[in-house]
């Protein structure tokens, strides 16, 4: 019993690895777009477009990495979208402009999309029921491992390219540091592609082609008890089977219409929430509470340890407590953090005084911020809109980061807390809840299909929320933008306390049983 719950455990991380290099991926653009912003001169639009190309991609391999992976099998998707991610990797940090930067980063995005959907659904296929949920979990905390990665990463590279060591220099830290962020990514990405030859085919998969021997082969070394879980696939396969073969349009049919509701809104609130705002312009965030860009990206740094800490809690609650609380204490932790963030810009004045002219950055016109000396600006939008008149676009945004600095009146202790317990709140339920949902909501014959479905709409959801969020910080303000994620989160809790049952400790095919029958 205990080497086949070691396999489990072992074949999961593997395949978890895949995470990883989903978190590393999106969220290593977090600290590159300060830097493309100038050197690529883009508007605010094309700033997001160089963070959503990625999610664009991923959005379209969700389409078809469900069904793929049904045709082909869960392992070669996934060495698939291994072999992508590292050719992204290095295209991305060779591009000579923006346009083949978003190409690059693109391609990296079918690797995110079929990892971020396959990954979690071959565990879950996997794993025994009592374990499911921490072992679904393995996915989203190699994600937020990921994550942390690329941003102490992003960090180190920044401090390496202030570095006077002859061989930071010679590898050009300082000129290069955007493109070596981007680049280290293709290491992990090979590692997980020799990682996947020692990962088996799933059972599920195996037994869905009839090929039960192998099926067997593979659930002896993973199950106490393999030819019966052999024949309760088996059996839940025969009982699809003589209903109907599996299509699109089965998906709306009345019996799948509390699941399909329930994992379209999950899918939607992750994203509306404001998490990927958060993770993939964290430093921006930060520099918009007027700690500098040194600082900003160590706060990043926080960002993502605090994320992998709850992760971990999580999982050793998740299937202690069930997902319905953890889900529900998430969300209304969410809503306070995004309306304290809310109020936290909302009462921030912005002002140069005497004592400042002094440290503007070389480049800055010393007169042009003389004739609106003492002036107060009561928002983000009307500073940076008077200062960009009077310095022009292109400076404005070269020495962002030292003019918010200067003239802003906040409390950045206060706007960290928030971002914190924000990440944190989010890390305890819509981050490791939904895949885990996911992954046992739906029959198995409509499984892959479902879950590309729901992940389909996540991740359109997820572009949109990237492109447009540096847009809204310039249109809305900081208050505003995080304003309106709160709203969202609040209306989220309702609606999940209504509609969601408990599915901790019950088989996938009992929970199919269950709720398409309700």
């Amino acid at each position: 019993m205990a080497s086949q719950t070691r396999a489990t455990a072992l074949i999961s991380l593997l395949v978890a690895l895949g995470g990883f290099l989903m978190g590393f991926d999106a969220s290593v653009i977090s600290g590159v777009v300060g830097f493309i912003e100038t050197e690529f001169e883009l508007t605010k639009i094309e700033l997001g477009w160089s963070v959503a190309s990625l999610t664009l991609t991923a959005t379209l391999a969700m389409m078809v990495a469900g069904p793929l992976s049904d045709r082909l099998g869960r392992r070669p998707v996934l060495q698939i979208a291994a072999a992508m991610f590292a050719v992204s990797a290095i295209a991305s940090a060779l591009a000579p402009d923006f346009v083949t930067l978003v190409i690059a980063r693109m391609l990296g995005g079918f690797g995110v999309g079929a990892a971020l959907i396959i990954a979690p659904m071959y565990i879950a296929e996997i794993a025994p029921a009592e374990q499911r949920g921490k072992l679904v979990s393995f996915n989203q905390l190699n994600i937020v491992i990921g994550i942390s990665a690329a941003f102490f990463s992003n960090y180190l590279i920044l401090k390496l390219g202030s570095s006077e060591a002859d061989w930071a220099v010679a590898l050009q830290f300082d000129e290069w540091a955007w493109r070596w962020m981007l680049g280290v990514e293709a290491l992990p990405a090979v590692l997980y592609l020799v990682a996947l030859l020692f990962v088996p085919e799933s059972p599920r998969w195996l037994a869905m082609r009839e090929r039960n021997d192998e099926a067997l082969t593979v659930l002896t070394k993973v199950s106490a008890t393999p030819e019966a879980d052999l024949e309760s696939v088996k059996k839940a396969l025969a009982e699809e089977a003589e209903l109907f073969n599996a299509s699109f349009i089965e998906l709306f049919r009345p019996a799948m219409r509390l699941v399909l509701t329930i994992g379209v809104s999950v899918a939607i609130l992750q994203q509306l929430s404001g998490i990927n705002a958060v993770f993939f312009y964290a430093p921006m965030i930060f520099e918009q509470s007027g700690i500098g860009t040194d600082a900003s990206f160590m706060q990043a740094v926080l960002v993502g340890l605090v994320n992998l800490g709850f992760t971990i809690l999580a999982m050793a609650l998740i299937d202690k407590l069930g997902r319905r609380p953890l889900l529900g204490t998430g969300l209304a932790g969410i809503a306070i953090c995004m309306l304290l963030l809310a109020y936290g810009f909302g009462s921030a004045s912005y002002s140069f005084k005497d004592a400042d002219l002094a440290e503007l950055p070389e480049g800055v016109d010393v007169a042009m911020i003389e004739s609106v000396q003492d002036k107060v600006w009561n928002s983000d939008v009307a500073f940076r809109e008077a200062v960009t008149g009077l310095l022009g676009e292109s400076v404005y945004k070269e020495h962002e980061s030292a003019l918010v600095s200067l003239a802003i009146d906040a409390n950045p202790t206060l706007i960290l807390f928030g971002i914190l317990g924000f990440v944190a709140s989010f890390a305890m339920s819509l981050g490791p809840i939904m895949w885990v949902l996911f992954s046992e909501l739906f029959p198995n014959r409509l499984r892959g299909l479902a879950i590309s479905f729901v992940g389909l709409i996540n991740s359109a959801v997820s572009f949109v929320v990237q492109l447009v969020f540096p847009w809204e910080l310039e249109v809305l303000g900081n208050a505003g933008t995080f304003f309106v994620f709160g709203v969202v989160a609040l209306f989220g809790f309702f609606l999940m306390m209504q509609i969601l049952p408990e599915t901790k400790g019950r088989s996938l095919e009992e929970l199919e049983h269950e709720l398409l029958k309700a």
